[in-house]
């Protein structure tokens, strides 16, 4: 039989040399926030960068969006909440995380020992939920809020708020009225038009958009007819959804003068710079660091490679330079 390989085979890819930033320019502009490489971490994938820390210096990072975090404790869904599926995962986590206080009282400030951007990515149960978080985390002195209003794999809120536009603004708009920070809404690839999501929460207020989320998906034992996980669905995210992401990053590109940080199945500096040619100003890599921890390390020397091979003198210069038929 042929050897079992891993969805991304990291040990496959070629890694194109480092470009320094005396080559390109590697600094971006996401809402008003400087970042000095365009590659975030993804929430969920990430933790609260203890765990990577311990492979490589969190500066090198542009940016990391930490653990979902919500007003109080969750211990999240009970297992199996996490499954390997073809050209990706399926999770069901269920936002376990130790809440909006303890994070600001002992994850903050070792993450604030780095050369970073420190965006908080919270979840509500209701509209006052998020307005009470981005006060809190607006004081701690986090970077950016993302709103999740998307969230797939939870019961309350989440899914809700992220598919109905009049909802997604009322909470894009107290985010906006509670924050001192700038405010990114995370939009949910499970609706029938994303624009449409998307201009509501511009016309609320919101200063960014990042999306995708993940895809509600599922799959089935049949050897005992159970679902994989315990939740029966759950969340979507790998290779396999990256080119419903480039799709949907280039229409709300479109739709809306807002930036945008792209998210979905990155996993080399190809897939950030098809992103960013889509319309994205950042890029977030996530489901890939469980395959290679250096996995964003490696997106962000590719994509300088391919900005210096395009005769780019910024990374900058590769949003929304797609060149359409």
């Amino acid at each position: 039989m042929p050897e079992k390989k891993f969805f991304y085979e990291p040990e496959a890819r070629e890694i194109p040399a480092v470009v320094t930033p005396e080559q390109v320019d590697l600094s971006v502009n996401l809402a008003g926030m400087t970042m000095k490489n365009p590659i975030v971490v993804a929430s969920g994938t990430f933790g609260f960068g203890h765990e990577y820390g311990e492979f490589y210096d969190l500066s090198e990072l542009g940016g990391i969006c930490v653990k979902g975090l919500t007003a109080q404790r969750r211990e999240g869904n009970p297992a199996p909440r996490i499954a390997e599926t073809p050209m990706g995962i399926l999770n069901s986590v269920g936002l376990q995380n130790p809440g909006v206080d303890a994070f600001i009282a002992t994850e903050l400030p070792f993450l604030k020992q780095f050369d970073l951007r420190i965006i908080a990515n919270i979840s509500g149960n209701t509209p006052e939920e998020y307005g009470e978080m981005c006060e809190k985390l607006s004081a701690a002195g986090v970077d950016m809020i993302e709103v999740n209003i998307s969230c797939p794999n939870v019961k309350a809120g989440g899914l809700a708020y992220g598919t109905k536009p009049e909802m997604a603004a009322e909470v894009a708009a107290i985010a906006k009225a509670h924050a001192s920070v700038p405010v990114m809404v995370k939009l949910s690839p499970n609706v029938t038009d994303i624009t449409e999501i998307a201009r509501a929460v511009e016309g609320a207020g919101a200063d960014a958009l990042s999306l995708i989320n993940t895809l509600r998906g599922m799959r089935i034992d049949v050897n005992t007819g159970r679902p994989i996980l315990k939740m029966n669905t759950g969340g979507l995210s790998g290779p396999a959804v990256l080119p419903v992401a480039i799709r949907m990053v280039w229409e709300v590109s479109q739709a809306v003068k807002i930036p945008i940080l792209g998210m979905g199945g990155v996993s080399k500096g190809a897939d950030a710079a098809e992103l960013m040619l889509a319309g994205a100003s950042a890029v977030a890599v996530g489901t890939a660091c469980f395959a290679d921890p250096y996995a964003p390390l490696k997106v962000r020397d590719g994509l300088a490679a391919i900005a210096a091979k395009r005769g780019c003198d910024k990374v900058s210069d590769l949003t929304g330079k797609v060149n359409p038929w």
